[in-house]
């Protein structure tokens, strides 16, 4: 098992789980992975593809992603394919033959392909073992259900004695025993990894208008220069506005959304993944395809519907295990829009319960990582010391004035107002919803003119956190005061608000955080300073090779790697060997080249 994985991965050792995972396979027992993107999932069936006679057969919702899977696979010096609707019908008769000669080890099918295939190609394969990526598609309670999935469960009836191994990076309790069912997994054994990410840093913005957006993203990048990111909005039309923004800085932007025709999407989705544009501006629809390692941040211009959707988003920054940001903006807006779109859906509650939990995480006060990681089941003990609170715990004031003028104008208004017009009238702007209603008379009217319009939308998200007021959905979003409110506003409790911290940070000119390479995988006696010319040089030497083949810059080798490079600097073959992640197939290939680039150097 170490051979292979060293020959054709370059490691010299498993990630956690890992090995347990494929003796199971080799068993021929059945089994169900959770594992967070990044975690290594994929290796868990690749190996034992590798190691057992016959070829694998695995399920993938996205050409996109099958793709990217087979180039990486490719690129290790191991024979995959994928079956689809994008290939031509020679493609597809040469892979066919492959698969009855036994002379494919993995390969790569979408659901309806492998229901059309059942009776034809299946039968006349030697099926090593089955594995259902993605595998919470399977469930209606998963939060990315597709129906072609559910009818799956056909694979252990016709192929009772093959093992069959689910996996996916995201599966509450529900989820999970909904897969085991739906696949009619027999006795499987179920591994449930760390979901801890301590590579990505976790920072939440509350109550920021557009502007302050636009300003605090350019301030991001700004640290960022020249790194992948991916920015999520809610809506189609936000990720254009977005990207017009930023392609008015000179920045390289891609859109991407269910909007656009395949053929641009694929093109966006294209020119990410061969570094031809830095940033995508993407809807949800965005992603699942990517297997790119080197995303070095990701943002959510709006809050998402819920703490799986959350998680395996930014899940796409940092998979190769380097240091990665995270930021998420939260705004009053989104909740309530949010909320009606759950009300609105098939599964009220259950969509209800899941965006309070996502609501939860965005107004937490204690470290954010132990809100995630307590939602997926995992307790810890110690506060990660990478997420905005804990770096910056906040800081309480008596905010009882504050608090009560909020109150004494919803009151004064008989609660028919929402908050964009409480705002106006506490900041005593006289637009026209204000004036039509006279709501300009009130003794309330400008009371708050001293707080700043964004302070007063942090204030209200931070009473509403703290129950102060109810937002009747069903009510045009009226503000109605709760029980607990009216003890403020009468006098009969305090409230304490959190200091809002703003950092108003000038884009650091070419200041980048410097991923640090954890000391133990580097080969010993060997320098641990990293050069950051040589790194750029093996950057331009990677992209001209990828460039040859037509491949993305990271198949041919991670940033990891690179940085393994240009700390370790191997001057012979051997020692090129040796580094982290570069398998046989690789050392032969590219050896020669980075091994007179590091010589030089040197």
């Amino acid at each position: 098992m170490i051979q292979t994985l060293k020959r054709y991965f370059g490691y010299d050792s498993f990630r956690p789980l890992q090995e347990e995972i494929i003796r199971t396979v080799l068993d021929g027992r059945d089994s169900l992975v959770l594992m967070p993107t990044g975690g290594g999932k994929s290796i868990c069936y690749q190996l034992p593809a590798l190691l057992c006679e016959g070829t694998a057969v695995v399920v993938s919702p996205l050409i996109s992603l099958m793709k990217d899977q087979v180039e990486s696979l490719c690129a290790n010096g191991v024979a995959a394919g994928a079956l689809n609707s994008s290939n031509d019908e020679t493609e597809n008769a040469v892979l066919r033959r492959a698969c009855m000669e036994g002379s494919l080890k993995l390969l790569y099918i979408s659901p309806e392909k492998l229901i059309a295939e059942a009776n034809y190609l299946l039968r006349d394969m030697h099926i090593s073992l089955f594995a259902i990526d993605e595998a919470h598609c399977i469930s209606q309670w998963g939060h990315d259900f597709r129906p072609e999935y559910a009818q799956m469960g056909f694979i252990r009836e016709m192929f009772p004695n093959i093992p069959v191994i689910a996996l996916t990076a995201t599966a509450d309790k529900i989820t999970r025993e909904d897969i085991v069912r739906q696949l009619h997994l027999n006795q499987p054994k179920v591994f449930i990894s760390s979901f801890d990410r301590p590579n990505l840093s976790l920072t939440v913005k509350r109550g920021y208008q557009q502007k302050e957006k636009s300003k605090a993203i350019l301030d991001f990048i700004g640290r960022h220069r020249g790194e992948s990111g991916i920015i999520y909005c809610m809506s189609r039309s936000k990720t254009e506005t977005v990207a017009q923004m930023l392609q008015k800085q000179g920045l390289r932007v891609a859109v991407y959304h269910a909007g656009l025709s395949s053929v641009r999407r694929d093109e966006a989705q294209d020119d990410f993944i061969n570094d031809r544009v830095q940033i995508v501006c993407a809807t949800i629809a965005f992603g699942m395809g990517i297997d790119k390692s080197n995303v070095r941040w990701v943002i959510h211009y709006n809050l998402p519907k819920s703490i799986e959707s959350f998680y395996q988003e930014i899940g796409r920054a940092g998979r190769d295990g380097l240091p990665s940001d995270t930021l998420l903006f939260y705004s009053l807006a989104d909740l309530i829009l949010l909320t009606k779109f759950a009300t609105e859906s098939g599964q009220q509650g259950i969509n209800l319960e899941k965006l309070q939990r996502m609501q939860q995480y965005a107004e937490a006060d204690v470290c954010r990582r132990r809100i995630l990681l307590s939602y997926f089941g995992e307790a810890t003990t110690e506060d990660c010391g990478n997420c905005d609170v804990c770096k910056n715990p906040p800081q309480r004031f008596d905010g009882t004035v504050i608090v009560q003028k909020a109150l004494s104008a919803i009151v004064r208004t008989e609660q028919q107002i929402g908050t964009s017009i409480l705002v106006d009238i506490l900041r005593g702007n006289n637009t026209p919803d204000v004036s039509e209603k006279g709501y300009q008379q009130l003794k309330t009217f400008g009371a708050g003119r001293e707080v700043p319009a964004r302070d007063w939308q942090d204030y209200l998200l931070q009473m509403l956190q703290l129950g102060y007021f109810e937002i009747a959905y069903n009510e045009n979003n009226h503000l109605k005061i709760t029980n607990s409110g009216s003890d403020v506003l009468f006098g009969r409790s305090q409230a304490r608000l959190a200091v809002i911290r703003r950092e108003e940070s000038a884009p650091a000119k070419g200041r980048k955080k410097k991923p640090t390479i954890p000391v133990r995988e580097l080969p010993l006696g060997l320098p641990n300073t990293e050069s950051e010319e040589l790194f750029e040089a093996l950057r331009a030497l990677r992209k001209r090779l990828a460039d040859q083949e037509a491949l993305p810059a990271y198949i041919v080798l991670s940033d990891k790697v690179l940085h393994l490079l240009s700390t370790a600097r191997p001057t012979t073959m051997e020692a090129f060997g040796n580094i982290s992640g570069i398998g046989e197939y690789k050392k032969k290939k590219y050896g020669k080249d980075f091994v007179e680039l590091i010589r030089k150097y040197v």
